[in-house]
């Protein structure tokens, strides 16, 4: 009972409107299909600005890992506690932990229709413990999307970023660059980079994903549910791509 009062209280310190908005959200996504979808991209192809957009749009939860670990040991859930006991040791957390972690996670309300999963799997032992872990659920994954471009494409969007460090400003050196080269717009201060803009940190992080995701790739295209998302595209093009792909 102790548990039940709990729960009541805390309800009655939310405000009526918020209250209200997410009973109008949950009723609105009442009637959308459920939707089991992986996200698969290198950096800078975009993967990050559409996973909002398209969690809005079909009422799911977006789960990245890390998000997840975190929640997890923060709860101080069973497999939460394995997780932290296997981070403080600088162990990597097991595939079979993740995943559980995963499962968990699904049975949250905002869960209910689906999820976009985000950084996972990295592996075929992954992908195939998800499978497992899904048919457990009477579930599998619906589609696969694989946000694929150019690398020498991600190398312009990528190296030509400049910050503006006080202001977060960001310019771009051909998409949207400062009226004077090297200075930003509004306080004449200099633009900088970061580290990880550069044309060879990029090339090694790129070789890493490659290498370590084409095999994810080869095996979702062999169930028949990968689709290749042309992600060199504006931003609105790909969503719009990205909103129809999820919808059939």
């Amino acid at each position: 009972m102790a548990t039940s009062s709990t729960a009541s209280v805390d309800m009655e310190d939310i405000q009526t409107v918020d209250l209200m908005s997410e009973l109008l959200r949950r009723m609105k996504c009442a009637s959308k299909p459920d939707k089991r979808l992986v996200f698969i991209g290198p950096p800078g192809s975009g993967k990050g600005t559409q996973s909002p957009v398209i969690k809005d749009e079909f009422c799911l939860c977006h789960l990245s890992t890390g998000d997840m670990l975190r929640a997890a040991v923060a709860a101080k859930s069973p497999l939460g506690l394995k997780a932290k006991e296997a981070m403080d040791k600088g162990e990597l957390v097991s595939d079979d932990l993740v995943v559980g972690i995963m499962d968990e996670a699904m049975n949250r309300p905002k869960c209910q229709k689906g999820f976009i999963l985000d950084g996972f799997p990295r592996t075929v032992t992954q992908a195939e413990k998800l499978d497992e872990m899904l048919n457990r659920r009477g579930a599998q994954i619906d589609k696969v999307l694989n946000f694929a471009i150019d690398d020498s494409v991600l190398e312009e969007r990528i190296t030509g970023r400049w910050i503006h460090p006080s202001s977060g400003r960001s310019y771009h050196t051909k998409f949207a660059p400062p009226k004077v080269p090297g200075v930003d717009d509004l306080t004449g201060e200099p633009l900088i980079q970061r580290k990880d803009d550069n044309a060879d940190v990029l090339r090694s992080r790129l070789d890493a994903f490659h290498k370590q995701t084409q095999p994810v790739i080869d095996y979702y295209a062999k169930k028949g549910n990968l689709v290749n998302i042309p992600a060199e595209k504006a931003p609105e093009e790909v969503t719009k791509v990205v909103k129809k792909v999820v919808s059939t």
